[in-house]
């Protein structure tokens, strides 16, 4: 059976997508300086089903026919999928060693980390940049992050993330400059986490 787009339903994406892509992109390049600081976008799009606001406009940003986007089971959905695929133009793939971007609405279902792609020695930018959705950034077991981008080090506390999350990020981290990396959504709120840094349980 052939999925249809139906582009009649499809949510409008950026009321002004030149200037909103712009600022939210610079939003994302402040969470990576910052990290560990909550960066909070000031013109989100709207929610898409299980789509956040800020996780629908990270990938209005940076996704486009050249990255290959997984969609976890939570949001593999119809209206997410015509959605992206209408405003983005993006690929879809089912395995997600093969995707540049990679939507996790769920994490406690989400798949370990190594089963993104890691990139290579020589092509370090082929990894995952993987996008997850959280209920908060304060409610969540304590953690100490440290690393570039963080002057000493600060405690994030990242809640609803699967009890095996931290101990693969310290494997994923012992991968640099391999690795994934990841940007937290919450709401209209985004937390980077990339392969640089160390956390501490």
């Amino acid at each position: 059976m052939i999925d249809v787009m139906d582009t009649a339903g499809i949510e409008p994406g950026f009321p002004n997508p030149v200037f909103d892509s712009q600022d939210t992109f610079r939003r994302i390049l402040d969470a990576y300086a910052y990290v560990g600081r909550p960066q909070t976008l000031s013109c989100a799009t709207t929610a898409i089903g299980p789509l956040g606001p800020a996780s629908a406009s990270i990938c209005l940003t940076l996704a486009d026919f050249e990255t290959p986007i997984w969609l976890d089971p939570a949001s593999n959905l119809k209206p997410v999928r015509d959605y992206l695929g209408f405003h983005c133009g993006v690929p879809f793939t089912g395995t997600a060693v093969t995707a540049t971007f990679a939507v996790v609405a769920d994490p406690a279902a989400m798949p370990p980390l190594a089963a993104f792609a890691l990139g290579t020695e020589l092509v370090p930018q082929g990894s995952t940049t993987v996008i997850i959705q959280v209920p908060s950034f304060s409610k969540g077991p304590s953690v100490r992050w440290s690393g570039p981008g963080i002057p000493d080090e600060i405690s994030p506390a990242i809640e609803g993330l699967p009890t095996w999350f931290w101990d693969e990020w310290g494997a994923n981290h012992e991968l640099y400059p391999i690795g994934v990396d990841i940007l937290f959504t919450c709401e209209r709120s985004i937390v980077a986490l990339p392969r640089s840094i160390s956390v501490e349980n």
